[in-house]
């Protein structure tokens, strides 16, 4: 739900893409991840797969991040660059498609 109001409130839009976000949402969960939604699912598949263990389930989820990270890759990526320019570019600096980066590490 986070995700989804991030992109209510900041972004002026819905995750559909019939009814984009109008501003490039970079807060809540966006501010630690490109993509928290499908890291959140791809986790709670991992986990499903865990507790059932279910070796056909982990099969779906390795195959539903797969089809997430292309997805990302061929459309989401070049359509939010597009629209946003170089904002979107700052923020792919800053932040990782799937995994935080950490500051300050090594200091």
């Amino acid at each position: 739900m986070w995700c989804v109001l991030a992109f209510a409130v900041v972004g002026k839009g819905t995750p559909a893409p019939f009814d984009p976000p109008r501003r490039l949402v970079q807060r809540g969960p966006y501010r630690l991840v490109r993509n928290p939604m499908y890291v959140g699912a791809g986790l709670a598949l991992a986990g499903a797969s865990l507790v059932y263990r279910s070796l056909a389930l982990l099969a779906f989820t390795v195959g539903f991040l797969v089809v997430c990270h292309v997805f990302v890759l061929v459309y989401e990526e070049p359509t939010l660059r597009r629209l946003f320019g170089t904002d979107y570019d700052a923020y792919t600096r800053r932040v990782g498609r799937w995994w935080p980066r950490i500051r300050g590490a090594g200091r």
